[in-house]
């Protein structure tokens, strides 16, 4: 029984779609203006996961992940670069693309653009105006009445005059009431803009999500997700937007995962604390930065240092050592291992745990790899398909245990070969001279009956 923790009761559910079978869900992606830093893939990531698993359930998953390819961001990044937006947009929107490839997430069913869908936004903010939610200002600018919405703070579960006596009141403000937000903006020289009702502008920002979701999924779907940063203002915004449109409720399930922290502050590119994922790939192999981000529940905070993804290599490694050698078999069917990691996964996708049962798993394979091999190669590949559902374990344990962009791959193989040609003269010294020249290249040698093996250690 799958239940998934629900940010707006704040309680796990048993999770029922509103469709037996199918699931609909919405997840906010980019803003395309840099690159992708940890903090960005862990949500990338953590949503990932989940619609692998919902897969693995059988369900027919029909997952939606939006760029953001035109806003205040954007626009200031690319006078900064005297560029026009849309190509700075359409440089990071490939960057994007290639971290996410890298990282092995799947692709969504649909990964619809904001400035594709323009109509769509016009005709939700008209009838928004209509219905009395809406006003335009002065200014031209059109904003959303929050005070209309009663329902306003049912998300981030806080009380509107709460949040309007904490509210920024800008000199000369035009809106009715600080907390209203704005749903269409008048053109600015030297920006771009679009042709509606209320003079040529660009939408704002909250409405963009409502309006692709709703375009894409309907008035009401199953799932909503995003980091924990966007349920206030963003999320909350999105369903008065929706709600006061529709007049039904907008999510079924809203769901929020939780920061990267660097020295216990969240990573962010406004901090200037931020790892981009190019980096970081630079570094390691693109797996291990995978599981590290999968290391911990998705709502909690999860703690990055220097230590933290070499550690995650280590993981692995224990993975594929396990998994070296199997003979190709079928998973074994009904197996405890297999019982406890969805009894895991159904608690909220709780992947520390699901991963502790595969290492389990993995200690069981090499305790019967002596004993009965073809047990072995049945559990091999049970963990391989468990792994899946992570997006972990589906490279050949060689090729995991000895890729790295830091060993020149050739030296390697020359300097093992010498080595066996010291041994086999029994020019110990020799030997373990070339051995130590490897394990300064953090190679690990390991002798065995069939031969010589070797990987490479993440420090």
């Amino acid at each position: 029984m799958l239940k998934l923790y629900n940010s707006l009761s704040q309680e796990k559910e048993v999770f029922q779609p509103l469709e037996p079978g199918k699931v609909k869900m919405y997840v906010c992606g980019m803003t395309v203006y840099d690159y992708c830093h940890l903090g960005h893939m862990r949500m990338l990531t953590a949503f990932d996961v989940i619609v692998r698993y919902l897969r693995f359930l059988n369900y027919e998953v029909t997952y939606v992940r939006n760029i953001t390819d035109v806003d205040d961001k954007i626009i200031k990044r690319a006078n900064e670069n005297q560029e026009d937006y849309s190509h700075l947009a359409e440089r990071f929107i490939r960057a994007m693309q290639e971290d996410i490839h890298a990282l092995g997430l799947v692709a969504p069913n649909q990964e619809p653009r904001a400035t594709e869908f323009i109509p769509q936004m016009i005709a939700l903010i008209e009838k928004l105006v209509q219905k009395g939610y809406a006003y335009q200002a002065e200014n031209g600018d059109v904003f959303f009445n929050v005070r209309r919405f009663p329902h306003y703070g049912c998300l981030s579960h806080r009380d509107i005059d709460e949040l309007e006596s904490g509210a920024r009141v800008e000199i000369n403000d035009v809106k009715k009431d600080p907390l209203d937000f704005v749903l269409w903006k008048m053109a600015k020289p030297g920006e771009p803009a679009w042709v509606s009702p209320w003079g040529n502008g660009r939408p704002g920002w909250h409405i963009e999500c409502s309006a692709m979701a709703m375009a894409l999924l309907n008035e009401q779907f199953d799932i909503h997700g995003g980091g924990k940063d966007l349920i206030f203002p963003h999320h909350e915004n999105e369903i008065a937007q929706a709600e006061a449109a529709s007049g039904k409720k907008f999510v079924k399930v809203w769901m929020h995962n939780g920061y990267v922290q660097i020295n216990k502050e969240k990573m962010s590119k406004s901090l200037g604390n931020f790892l981009t994922i190019r980096d970081l790939l630079a570094q390691y192999p693109a797996e291990a930065i995978r599981y590290f981000l999968i290391s911990s529940h998705y709502r909690s905070q999860l703690q990055f240092s220097d230590a933290a993804i070499p550690q995650a290599h280590q993981a692995l490694e224990r993975f594929y050592i396990a998994l070296r050698d199997l003979p190709p078999a079928t998973a074994v069917k009904d197996s405890p291992f297999e019982f406890r990691f969805i009894e895991a996964m159904n608690d909220d996708f709780n992947t520390p745990v699901a991963l502790s049962v595969l290492f389990e798993l993995a200690h069981a394979i090499q305790k019967l790899r002596d004993k009965d091999l073809p047990q072995a190669a049945a559990h091999g590949a049970l963990l391989r398909h468990l792994g899946g559902v992570l997006g972990i374990l589906q490279s050949k344990s060689k090729d995991f245990l000895q890729t790295t962009a830091k060993v020149d791959r050739e030296l390697v193989m020359q300097l093992i070969a010498d080595r066996e040609a010291a041994r086999a003269q029994k020019n110990w010294s020799e030997a373990d001279r070339l051995r130590a020249k490897l394990t300064e290249l953090s190679i690990v040698v390991e002798d065995g009956p069939e031969g010589t093996t070797w990987r490479y250690e993440v420090k």
